[in-house]
């Protein structure tokens, strides 16, 4: 629908992977570097995990979309919970072997077979198996197995494994996977977004689809769409598309904070914004405290309501303010000392330890105030619900 209104060619929040939106941030761009290494070796296994939505199959997706099909060959399983021999059944079928029968040596068979043709093609072969957080130790192990096939000295096929945290955890603390560890050539996890990489990331989707400047954003949105999803790219997809599509059922041109908050309420309350696999949730949002019902919120005053968002504005600034005095405490703590020819004086030591304590009271006093603030906005809050419920015609309006 809102795609209609805005005049885009299509839907660029949708849920699904695909490759055409594929965005490289940091961490993604990292992730591809240790695949484009783990690739070059041509055997083993390559391992990427992340949070539930943080662009796994996402990225994926776009390395198949661009790898040369004339030198690799490349399948994908997405797993449920398979044992061993439904493992390797799954594979033959993601190359496209028919195997006759439920027998797994008759599948294994086929599946070297296979691999010895395509080598003798002249082409490598790469399984992606995603969602391996799934699979049992058994399925793992069939996996190895797999990967011990070979042609002369050549491995024949290489695996690509995503998942989530737990899986990482899996493979490094379990003892039944040490020969596994031991294969494993190239290892990343990926990060949420840094905040200042959402904005980039929804004007690429947008512009994917042929965004024209309408809507238009404020300045705001993107740093409070930051904080409400945490950076993560599908909590990212699934806020925007619902904020697009109120943009478009109220026939807006302008998306702001205040319709993100309409948009978070909506999802909290419809119970479909958290995945229950992910991690901690992301904050809550900042126009929209608990002692709020969002319908309320909505009713208010323009002038309240717009002193309301000032103040959160400047609550926002404040905690990114925070963020950044905190990094430098960080970097200062953790400043190599000086070398053993060069012996620190005791003036700049002196100098260095009380910057480091005029940082810390920066932190606590912007903290004090921040929550100062927050206590007066809740308090603001309070006051006009309890002024729109006080006579009937104001809860008629």
């Amino acid at each position: 629908m809102y795609d209609t209104f805005y005049q885009l060619t299509g839907r660029p929040f949708q849920l699904t992977p695909d490759p055409e939106f594929y965005f490289e941030s940091g961490t993604h761009r990292k992730a591809l570097s240790y695949l484009g290494y783990g690739l070059a070796q041509g055997e083993g296994f390559i391992v990427i995990t992340g949070a539930v939505g943080a662009g796994k199959s996402t990225l994926a997706a776009h390395l198949l979309a661009t790898i040369d099909r004339q030198r690799l060959t490349a399948a994908q399983i997405v797993t449920s919970r398979l044992d061993g021999g439904e493992m390797v059944h799954m594979a033959a079928r993601a190359f496209g072997i028919a195997v006759a029968g439920h027998d797994k040596a008759s599948a294994l068979a086929v599946i070297e077979a296979f691999l010895h043709e395509e080598a003798r093609a002249g082409r490598r072969c790469l399984l992606v198996v995603d969602e391996t957080q799934n699979l049992s130790i058994e399925a793992l192990e069939e996996l190895r197995m797999l990967s011990n096939f070979q042609l002369g000295a050549h491995p024949l096929l290489q695996i690509l494994l995503l998942g989530q945290p737990e899986f990482r955890d899996l493979l490094q603390n379990s003892p039944r996977l040490e020969q596994l560890r031991q294969r494993v050539i190239a290892m990343h996890h990926l990060e949420a977004m840094e905040l200042s990489e959402v904005g980039p990331y929804v004007m690429h989707r947008l512009a994917c689809v042929g965004w024209n400047g309408n809507p238009a954003f404020d300045d705001q949105l993107f740093a409070d769409l930051a904080l409400v999803t945490g950076c993560l790219p599908r909590r990212i997809n699934q806020v925007f598309g619902r904020l697009l599509l109120m943009g478009a059922v109220e026939q807006k041109t302008r998306i702001d904070s205040a319709m993100l908050a309409d948009v978070m309420a909506d999802l909290e309350r419809d119970g479909t914004l958290a995945d229950p696999a992910a991690p901690a949730p992301a904050p809550a949002p900042l126009i929209t405290p608990e002692a709020a019902p969002a319908s309320a919120v909505r009713e208010l005053p323009g002038e309240a309501l717009s002193a309301i968002v000032g103040l959160q504005k400047a609550l926002a600034a404040h905690s990114e303010q925070i963020v950044e005095l905190q990094k430098a405490v960080l970097e200062l703590a953790d400043m190599p000392a000086p070398p053993a020819a060069v012996p620190a004086t005791e003036a700049r030591i002196e100098a260095l330890e009380a910057t480091l304590a005029a940082l810390q009271q920066r932190i606590v006093a912007l903290e004090a105030r921040g929550a100062e603030q927050e206590q007066a906005i809740r308090h603001v809050l309070t006051m006009l619900i309890e002024w729109l419920e006080s006579e009937p015609p104001r809860r008629a309006a």
